[in-house]
Formats: C-alpha cells, structure tokens, sequence
C-alpha cells in the first residue's frame, strides 16, 4: 500500500498536533494543498501574500498554540517569505517552511522558476540557508522519512525556521505506508543548572531586578518567574518583545517597572543602578532593548539564565528549559538557603518618556491608548507593528491580564502584525488587536480580507498619519523638514475598506471625543473590524533616539546639512 510523498507529510504534521497550515497556493505546492483538504485535522488557509503567510505562521507559533506551518509555491513565491523567514530566525521562532520547487527531471534545463543551483539558476537551498537553522532539498520519496522529523526537530531545539525544498515530482511520488506514522520524540531540552545565580543572590546585599524576555513566554514560565520574584523581592523589567511575561500592573503580583530600552521607561534604569545584583532571564538584551541601560548594566554585578548568552559581559548559565530552570533556582533558595540580603527596594517611580506637545491635527498616540487601555478586556491577545504608533503602544498601552502582547523587534519589517494577527487569532480563538500604522497597512493590509473570509475576531487599528512617520521625525530633527520622501496622500482606509470588502464593519475616526464608541463597537462585531484612527505625522512618538538633547542625538548627516544650507 502505498500514498504519495504529500500525503505523508500532512498525515505527519497531524499526527504530532499541527492544526493548521499557512501560505499561498499555486503549481508547485498545489499538491500539498490537495493533500491538506483530504487529511482530517489540518486546515490549509490561504493567505494573500507569502511574507504574511509566513507571519502567520511566526505568530501561531509565539501564540504558544504549536509549530507554525508554512507552504509557499516556487520563484516570486517562495522568495516572498524570506523577510517573513527571517523575522522567525532572528527572534528565534520554531517555524517549518514547505518549498515546492520545479520537478527535478528540469533542473538545470531553463525550467520556469528553476531554483536547483544548477547550471546557472538561482540556488534556493543558499538563499534559504541564511535565513533557518535547518535547510535541506528532498531529492528522493524515501528522503522525506528522515527530512522532515529532522527540520521538525531542528526548529524546535534550535528555535528558529527549518525549511524544507521540495520538488514537484517529488512531492506526487509514491511512499510506502508503513503501518501508520510514528512520530519521533520530542527533543530533550538541556536543563541548566543555576547554581552560580543561587550563589550570587545568597550574598547579595540590597534590592534585586529582574529584566525579563521573550523566552520566558516561549517556555511558559511565567509563573515560575513570579515565585521568583516574590521570593527575592524583585522588580522586573521586561524587553520591549515580551510585554506579556512581567506581570500586568493592578492584577496583585506585579513588580513591574515597565519596559527596557529605545521605547521604554526611563525607570528602570534608576532601579537597576540602586540593585545589589541584575538578573537577565530569557533575553540577549539586543541594542533595542538595552538602550539607556549600559551605564546602569557596567556599574551592575549582571547574572544570565537563558538559552543564549546576552550581548554584554556577565555571568551567564545556559538552559534549553527555562521553566524547569527558574523552579531549580526558587527551590535551592528556599529555607536554608534563602537570600538574607536582599530587600524590598525604595519606591522607584514608573517614568514615562516626555515627547514635545504637539497641537496639529488628528488624535495624540498617547490618547488613543489611554482609549485602548479603558476598552480592550482581559484576555484580549495585542500584536504591533512598526513605526511611531508601535513605539507609542509598547510604551503606553498595558498587556491584559491573561492576553499575549507580540512585537517583532527581530527585522521590525513593517506589515509583521496584520498576517501575524491572523495567526495568533487562529491559534487562540479569542479576540485579537491588531495596531499598526498606514505604512504597514499599504504593505500588507490585505490580510484583513484573510481576516473576513476566515470569520477571525480580529479588530484592526489603523492609526493613519498620511506618513512612513518615523522617517518624516528623521527628516524633521535633521534636515529641518526642508524636504520630505516619507508623506503620502490623503486616505480614508475605514470608508475604502467598508466599500471593498462588503459585510466588514470599518470607521474613520478624526477626534478622540468619537473614538471610545467606535472601539466598543468594534470590539462587540463578532468578527474582524477595522478602525482607522486620524493622527498626525508631525507628533513625536515616544522613542528615545528621537527626544535626547542635540548635543547627544547621534550626528546622522549633519555634514550635510550644513552644506546644503
């Protein structure tokens, strides 16, 4: 008995509890998307451009709900995902791409859409090597035996994308069944010891803080994070990607002094210069993060617990196992070996950075989310994308209670949030805020009809400033707005996407006296909705390269300035 190479796979993925599978057909993957529609459990959607299939994928997997799944066709289609490949790769996100590519019987020979390598064609497994921890082209039926539980297990223990090239003769070839399909064992992961770190707190003499990451999301260790915290009476910072793990202000466990870094709040570099010790737990503290912190980090003794060792010297324990790791540390510093150094630190105010009032048109950033903040419920998953309105949301706008707060800070490539959404309400079913700026939307915001045609509870925030804003702000404080690239035209994204996708509950919004009632009633549709929020580009967002004094702002083409004036 046999079925074809295609069938397996998706028999496979079924089997180890994949449910869904994202991407965009067409000749070379069609038979994949064949197989998909015969095998109980998986659902194929389809997405409306290959880099937001693959941030679905990238979403359904930092949503917890599993492996994001990825299927893209041959030529412009599988060289679409590689910026969404990318994003997974740099922020370390288990994803597994499925590459069809022309059969093998034309490689070399000047097929349409050749990517073998040979005799002169692109080469995909090259290109897609940089971009995933795992990459390799099935060249026989019998190869996908072993290919794929390898990429599936590569993803995982490796934390990033595994790809998978396959030909389309490959993919309709026969494969033995052997008896049903036994899906390998789950990877075991490296538990690290984290007796340097118990040493360390035992002696330290003073306030301790914790600055959290986005592994600690990924190993669903959150809880184990808060017996720490209580434990040591610590204060915890999270990065700016992993809003979600450092507790909710207001929910009766929470230290939280907010968030790190370019976007974040001045605070806590204040609480981490008064510590006796720093705690690093699931983070590398990229440059995003860090920023403003070094002075504060050098002056510090800084302790790592993660599944890689930070970008800044300290001592650093490694674990695969983040969770099994935190409870080893709270059990060795329980009774006898607890921390008799360590105290509740003095009260360090909660700073906000202080962007220019701005009176223009439109509704502030910070208004809106104090908007956000009063209406969204808990358990309400938030995704945000680039530019000046996610600057302002990762500063101002709280995570819920029991909800997931995802910002891709590993290519920040605008577009991320609207196929990432689609994924994140995919896996969780539950209310899904979307917030991004119009950039983004131009780039990717067809995936609101993927929204629609799926009947997804996602609630799409367009903050409309007629702008890429972020690069209008460069233009401004360097060139005095002489000149700009960066402003668009005129648009009403609400009124255009209500008489382009009929049945879509869409507004505009131009004051904050109408917004609460346009974000209750979005929020109440059962479906996707979509609210474009009328600001201005001339705001200043909460970014801290935007808002230092000109003796310090970095000297970016002053030079020419000075001979252009």
């Amino acid at each position: 008995m046999t079925h074809r190479v295609v069938d397996h796979i998706v028999e496979y993925l079924a089997a180890i509890g994949v449910g869904h599978l994202f991407g965009v057909d067409g000749a070379n993957i069609e038979d994949l998307y064949d197989a998909a529609h015969f095998c109980d459990g998986i659902t194929a959607v389809l997405a409306k451009h290959e880099f937001s299939a693959a941030t679905m994928a990238d979403g359904y997997s930092r949503s917890g709900a599993g492996l994001g799944v990825l299927a893209a066709t041959s030529g412009g289609g599988c060289l679409n995902t590689l910026p969404g490949l990318g994003e997974a790769f740099a922020s370390r996100v288990p994803v597994l791409a499925l590459i069809g590519q022309a059969p093998t019987t034309l490689d070399g020979r000047g097929a349409f859409q050749d990517t073998s390598g040979r005799n002169g064609a692109l080469d995909a497994q090259a290109l897609f090597s940089a971009v995933a921890v795992y990459c390799r082209r099935v060249l026989t039926p019998a190869g996908i035996v072993s290919a794929l539980p390898e990429a599936i297990a590569a993803a995982k223990t490796s934390r990033g994308p595994a790809v998978l090239l396959l030909p389309k003769d490959i993919q309709q070839a026969e494969l033995p069944v052997n008896g049903g399909i036994e899906p390998s064992q789950e990877p075991v992961a490296q538990l690290g010891n984290p007796h340097p770190i118990v040493r360390a707190l035992q002696r330290a003499d003073g306030p301790v803080t914790i600055i959290a990451g986005d592994q600690v999301a990924r190993d669903d260790a959150r809880a184990e994070l808060e017996q720490l915290r209580a434990l040591v009476r610590a204060r915890v910072a999270c990065v700016p990607d992993a809003k979600d793990v450092a507790g909710t202000p207001g929910s009766g466990s929470s230290s939280s002094l907010g968030v790190t870094g370019v976007m974040g709040h001045p605070g806590v570099a204040d609480a981490v210069a008064a510590s006796a010790l720093c705690l690093l737990v699931g983070t590398r503290m990229s440059v995003t993060a860090r920023a403003g912190l070094d002075a504060a980090l050098a002056a510090t003794p800084v302790y790592s617990i993660g599944s890689y060792p930070p970008h800044l010297p300290c001592t650093h324990v490694h674990t695969d196992d983040l969770r099994g790791s935190l409870t080893l540390l709270t059990a060795a510093l329980t009774g006898n070996g607890r921390a008799t150094g360590v105290r509740v630190p003095d009260a360090v105010p909660r700073t906000c950075l202080q962007p220019p009032a701005h009176d223009g048109p439109g509704i502030r950033y910070r208004d809106a989310m104090a908007v956000l903040d009063d209406a969204l419920p808990d358990g309400v998953d938030i995704v945000v994308d680039a530019g000046n309105i996610g600057a302002s949301a990762i500063h101002h706008l709280p995570v819920r209670r029991d909800g997931r707060y995802l910002v891709a800070l590993g290519m920040g490539g605008m577009g991320y949030s609207f196929g990432a959404g689609v994924g994140v309400a995919f896996a969780r079913r539950r209310r899904t805020v979307v917030i991004a700026g119009d950039g983004a939307f131009f780039m990717h915001g067809m995936e609101i009809h993927t929204a629609l045609q799926y009947r997804l509870p996602v609630t799409f925030l367009l903050f409309d400033n007629h702008a890429h804003a972020m690069c209008v702000t460069r233009e401004q404080l360097f060139y005095g707005d002489r000149y700009s690239y960066n402003r668009f035209g005129p648009s009403r994204l609400g009124a255009g996407l209500a008489a382009m996708f009929p049945g879509l509950p869409a507004a505009d919004v131009g004051d904050l006296e109408h917004l609460p009632a346009a974000v209750d009633s979005a929020l109440g549709h059962d479906g996707p909705s979509v609210i474009s929020v009328e600001c201005s580009a001339d705001e200043i967002p909460p970014f801290a390269a935007f808002l230092t004094s000109d003796s310090v702002r970095t000297k970016e083409n002053r030079s020419h300035v000075v001979a252009r004036t």
